[in-house]
């Protein structure tokens, strides 16, 4: 069985099979699917989010405002946001980090932001979903400072950096969560990374409904297709696929402490 640690399925692209896409998952061999709440004060990822865990057993959540949307929050929306922490199906807080590529928010007010969010998760013990892009000494630094304490709370969210940083990451504990990037003709460096990075850190996400893997490129992405990138990863190893799935899962959900 493979765990999908990070997918959008409050997305309008699945609005209208949404329990299709879930059940085509759970036939896939996916037993355990994060879907992620991208939280600003106007909209309704957040609540929508929850609702979609709470109708399906086989999903879990994660909350959490995206680099994208830093310049959208202050203090008294990450006080409410903070407080949906206390649904009993959140079990990571994220996606948060710093996006250096398209810089929708200011670069102070994203890092401000990242801050603010880490001590959020550091005070409810929660393992947090970090995207990272053309940001990683800022995004290191911040980690090492607001959550020195993480170890294996931190996951490098559709890792598409470096083989070093990759090993840096995985030096310090942090869980590196692969998509369907890896299998894009194009990703041989990234390729590189993920076969230097230890198992016990690997997860594999999709993050759906972007980033469908080969032999899906072109088509809406959906948690089904874990199972496609996790094969590819797997000949990365040099491992059959049912143990790399082993060993994923394992490492899932001892991040999430999840036993179900």
């Amino acid at each position: 069985m493979i765990v999908d640690s990070h997918a959008h399925l409050d997305m309008p692209a699945f609005d209208q099979d949404r329990p299709d896409v879930i059940r085509r998952a759970e036939d896939a061999g996916v037993d355990l699917i994060i879907t992620i709440g991208t939280g600003t004060p106007e909209g309704n990822s957040i609540g929508k989010t929850l609702d979609i865990a709470d109708r399906h057993e086989c999903v879990r959540a994660a909350i959490g405002v995206s680099p994208h949307d830093a310049r959208l929050s202050n203090d008294a929306y990450l006080e409410r946001l903070e407080q949906s922490a206390d649904h009993p199906k959140v079990i990571l807080w994220g996606e948060i980090g710093l996006d250096y590529h398209y810089d929708l928010s200011p670069r102070d007010v994203q890092r401000d932001v990242f801050r603010r969010q880490l001590r959020i998760a550091r005070r409810r013990n929660l393992p947090v979903a970090v995207h990272c892009r053309d940001a990683w000494l800022d995004l290191i630094g911040i980690l090492r400072a607001e959550y020195p304490d993480a170890g294996g709370k931190v996951i490098l969210h559709s890792f598409t950096g470096t083989r070093e940083q990759a090993l840096e990451g995985a030096a310090l504990g942090y869980a590196i969560s692969f998509s369907g990037i890896v299998t894009f003709r194009n990703a041989g460096s990234l390729r590189e990374a993920a076969a230097a990075v230890p198992l016990d850190r690997m997860l594999v996400e999709t993050d759906s409904p972007y980033l469908a893997p080969v032999p899906h490129r072109g088509k809406r992405n959906e948690p089904a297709f874990a199972v496609d990138t996790a094969r590819v990863l797997a000949q990365l190893k040099g491992i059959e696929y049912a143990e790399f799935a082993r060993a994923t899962s394992a490492n899932a959900r001892r991040i999430f402490q999840f036993t179900g």
